[in-house]
C-alpha cells in the first residue's frame, strides 16, 4: 500500500465558507509546523486572481486563530488560484498544467455532494487522478443508496486507500482522548460489558439553532447532519472491541465488526423533534417535517452488549451547548445500606465539550452516625482546550496517507443500514419549546434506562484533578 507524502494540495470551493473557516487556518497551522512545502492549489468559479484568494485567506486567518506573518507568508508565495467551472473540460487541463512535476497531489473537495462525480470524473478524464489521494466531505450519501452509488464511484478512479472520506468530529482531541482512555488502561476492560454496565447514553445539545443555514438544514436535518456520522463514531469508540494495533485498518475493522452487529433501527427506537420557530427561518420550506432533535434507543447483538441499550440525543435550542457521554453501571446485587440510591450508583461520564472531563461518580459517607451517602464524582481528567485543531490533524494525515481517523467504505455503508429504516417521515416530528430539551417523548424512551443525564448538573469531589 503506497505511503508516500503528497506533494500538492488542490483544494476545489477555494472560495466557498469551509475554506474560510477551517481550511486557511489549517494551512497556515501546518505550514508552521513544517508539514506542508508544496504546492497550494485552490479552484473555483468566483472570477477570482491569486491575490483575491490570499486576500480572502488573511482576513480568514484575521477571524479564526490570527495570521502568523512568516507562515502566512510562505502560504502566500506556495498558492495558485485557478478558476473554472467543475463540469468544464479545461479547468482540469489547467490544473494539469499547474501541477508540474507533483506525482501524488492530494485533492480536497471540499465543495457540495452534487459536485463530487464530476469532479472526480474530470480528475480522472485529465489524468490528475494518477497517484493521487482525494478527500471528500460528509455527507457521504443522503442514504444507504446513495452511499454505495458514491462508493462506485470514488473506487472506479481511486483506490479505497487514497480516498480519505474527512469527519472533523474524529479529529478532536477530546474524541482521541476518549480512544485513548479506553485502550490505553486496563481499569476499564474487565467491567466494560453486559455484565456490569446497564446503559450508555450520548448527549449533543446545542444552544442555538440552525443560524441562517435553513436550505442547507432543511435538506439534511439532525440525523444525517451529525447522528449518522459524529454521534456514530463517538459510540464506536465507546463500544467497539480493542484493535490488534494503531494501523488505520485495524482501528476500521473494530468499528466494522461493531456497525455490523447494530440491529436496524424500528420506529419504537426514535423520537424525532422540530423546535418551534423552525418553519420561520429562511429557507425553511413551510411545511417542512425536517427533525433538529432527534433520539434513538440502539441495541447491538454482540457477546459484550448484549441486552444492554445504548442511547443518542441530539438537537438544537437545547437549553445548553455541550456533548457528554454517561455511561451507567449496574448497581451492587446487595443491599448492604439503608439508603439505597434511586438511580445508578456509579457511572463514567466523558465530556466532550465545551471542556474535557473524565469522572466517576460514586456514593460516599456523609458525616455522623448513620450510614448514609451522598454523590460526588472524582475527576480523573480535566482540561479546557487543546492547541491543534481537527482540520490541521486531518488535513495533516491526509498528506501523509494515515487514514486511522477516516471513514472507510464499508463502515460508511453500515451506519446506513442501520440508519435507513427510520429515514424520512417514517417516523412523525413532534414540537417542542425553544431551550426544553426536546419532545417529551425523547423521556419515554429511555424511562426505563434511568433518564437522560442534564449535562448542567456536575457533582464533583473536592481535590479532583
Amino acid at each position: 500500500m503506497p505511503t508516500a507524502k503528497s506533494d500538492a494540495f488542490v483544494f476545489f470551493g477555494a472560495t466557498g465558507d469551509l475554506a474560510y473557516k477551517q481550511i486557511f487556518p489549517a494551512l497556515q497551522a501546518l505550514v508552521k509546523d513544517g508539514k506542508l512545502d508544496m504546492p497550494v492549489i485552490g479552484i473555483a468559479r468566483s472570477g477570482w486572481d491569486v491575490d483575491q484568494l490570499r486576500k480572502r485567506a488573511e482576513d480568514s486567518l484575521k477571524e479564526h486563530g490570527g495570521v502568523d506573518q512568516a507562515a502566512f507568508a510562505k502560504l502566500s508565495k506556495q498558492m495558485q488560484y485557478l478558476d473554472g467551472d467543475y463540469g468544464d473540460a479545461q479547468t482540469y487541463e489547467k490544473l494539469r498544467k499547474a501541477l508540474g512535476d507533483a506525482q501524488h497531489p492530494l485533492h480536497y473537495l471540499a465543495i457540495p455532494p452534487s459536485m463530487f462525480v464530476p469532479v472526480v470524473k474530470g480528475l480522472a478524464a485529465s489524468g490528475c487522478s494518477l497517484g493521487a489521494r482525494v478527500i471528500v466531505e460528509k455527507p457521504f450519501g443522503r442514504d444507504l443508496q446513495s452511499a454505495r452509488a458514491l462508493n462506485r464511484t470514488l473506487h472506479r478512479f481511486f483506490h479505497e486507500h487514497d480516498i480519505f472520506r474527512i469527519d472533523h468530529y474524529l479529529g478532536k482531541e477530546p474524541v482521541q482522548n476518549l480512544l485513548y482512555f479506553r485502550f490505553a488502561n486496563s481499569l476499564l476492560e474487565p467491567i466494560w460489558n453486559r455484565d456490569h454496565i446497564a446503559s450508555m447514553q450520548i448527549t449533543m445539545a446545542e444552544d442555538f439553532g440552525v443560524q441562517g443555514r435553513g436550505r442547507f438544514y432543511d435538506e439534511v436535518g439532525a440525523i444525517r447532519d451529525v447522528v449518522q456520522n459524529h454521534m456514530f463514531q463517538v459510540l464506536a469508540l465507546l463500544a467497539m472491541g480493542p484493535p490488534a494495533n494503531r494501523s488505520a485498518d485495524a482501528m476500521r475493522d473494530e468499528k466494522l465488526r461493531l456497525f455490523r452487529s447494530m440491529r436496524p433501527l424500528r420506529a419504537e427506537d426514535i423520537v424525532r423533534g422540530q423546535f418551534d420557530g423552525y418553519l420561520k427561518e429562511p429557507g425553511v420550506a413551510k411545511n417542512s417535517t425536517v427533525e433538529t432533535f432527534a433520539a434513538l434507543r440502539i441495541h447491538m447483538d454482540t457477546w459484550r452488549w448484549s441486552g444492554v441499550p445504548f442511547f443518542i440525543r441530539a438537537g438544537k435550542q437545547l437549553p445548553v451547548k455541550c456533548t457528554e457521554v454517561l455511561v451507567r453501571l449496574k448497581n451492587p446485587p446487595q443491599q448492604v445500606f439503608d439508603d439505597p440510591s434511586n438511580g445508578a450508583v456509579n457511572h463514567f461520564r466523558f465530556r466532550l465539550n465545551p471542556d474535557v472531563i473524565i469522572s466517576l461518580g460514586a456514593l460516599v459517607k456523609e458525616p455522623g452516625e448513620a450510614m448514609k451517602g451522598h454523590p460526588v464524582e472524582l475527576v480523573a481528567h480535566r482540561h479546557i482546550r487543546t492547541a491543534m485543531a481537527p482540520y490541521e490533524r486531518l488535513l495533516g494525515d491526509a498528506i501523509d496517507g494515515d487514514s486511522a481517523l477516516f471513514t472507510r467504505d464499508d463502515c460508511v455503508e453500515e451506519a446506513w443500514r442501520v440508519i435507513d429504516p427510520i429515514l424520512g417521515d417514517k417516523v412523525p416530528v413532534h414540537k417542542y419549546k425553544p431551550g426544553s430539551w426536546g419532545p417529551g417523548q425523547a423521556d419515554a424512551l429511555i424511562a426505563e434506562a434511568g433518564g437522560w443525564n442534564d449535562p448542567r448538573v456536575e457533582t464533583v469531589a473536592r481535590g479532583g484533578r
